[in-house]
């Protein structure tokens, strides 16, 4: 089978665990040259069982071709100097994907009267903030450099939430920044698809990573959530991924502004 993205360059925020690391490794496979992104190279306080090999490193010994920039997404000149490092490695920028973020009230949650401000703060500069940066200096190349043979410029996926859907209880800082993101998405995709730039978002449910286990831990029981996702329970990193490829593939020609729920259902409740 052809790798359905070969030779395309992704840079990948909060790629160090979870969603960031599958999709990073997957890209990788698929053929991409890949730049890895987050604070550190590594989340091992957070997570331990992938500490061992950070993950650019992964894709270089599966042989690969990555790197890692230290950012942090909140900051303006981070993002720029990260879509930047880019260009400088590999030549252009095709696929961007803006997976960074934060789910603080996994582990302290509340009504919105209850919710402090620097958690809100927190939430919004790296839930939000992040993808506008990242469309803002991620567009600013693509329209710089030509185009593929398909005519298409770049491809955008954002990584919202089921939250960016539907309400929560006691997440309203979470749910905020998700529902911005799905509309930044929106608003995005329109201003840019006459330069023929995609730009999507994910909507992943309850996946099993490191924020799933503060869940299961502070606030939701795993049976709970075995029964809100009506096939086959909570899904993995993998699930997200996959679907990450086909949004950053050729397979997507006449698809963009869509946010797309990877939930086993959740929502269709």
């Amino acid at each position: 089978m052809s790798k359905r993205l070969l030779n395309k360059v992704a840079v990948i925020t909060g790629s160090s665990s979870g969603l960031g690391r599958a999709i990073a490794t997957l890209y990788s496979q698929e053929g991409a040259k890949v730049v890895c992104s987050d604070l550190a190279p590594s989340a091992r306080e957070l997570v331990p069982t992938e500490a061992e090999t950070n993950t650019h490193e992964l894709i270089q010994k599966s042989g690969g071709d990555a790197v890692f920039v230290k950012t942090d997404v909140s900051q303006a000149k981070d993002m720029e100097a990260l879509i930047q490092a880019a260009v400088d490695k590999f030549g252009r920028l095709d696929i961007l994907v803006n997976n960074a973020g934060v789910a603080l009230e996994a582990r302290r949650p509340g009504p919105c009267h209850l919710t402090d401000e620097e958690m809100w703060d927190t939430t919004m500069n790296v839930n939000a903030k992040s993808v506008f940066l990242g469309c803002k200096y991620g567009t600013k190349q693509m329209l710089k450099q030509q185009p593929h043979l398909s005519g298409d410029r770049g491809w955008i996926i954002n990584m919202s939430s089921i939250m960016g859907i539907i309400a929560s209880n006691d997440h309203p800082s979470y749910c905020a920044s998700k529902g911005a993101v799905s509309n930044l998405t929106r608003q995005v995709a329109m201003d840019y698809a006459k330069y023929r730039i995609h730009v999507n978002a994910l909507c992943p449910g309850y996946t099993q990573t490191a924020i799933f286990a503060e869940t299961t831990s502070h606030m939701t029981p795993f049976e709970v959530l075995q029964r809100r996702h009506p096939f086959n329970g909570p899904g993995f990193p993998s699930d997200i991924a996959k679907m990450a490829v086909v949004l950053a593939s050729d397979d997507v020609s006449w698809v963009t502004g869509v946010c797309l729920p990877v939930d086993g259902g959740y929502t269709a409740r």
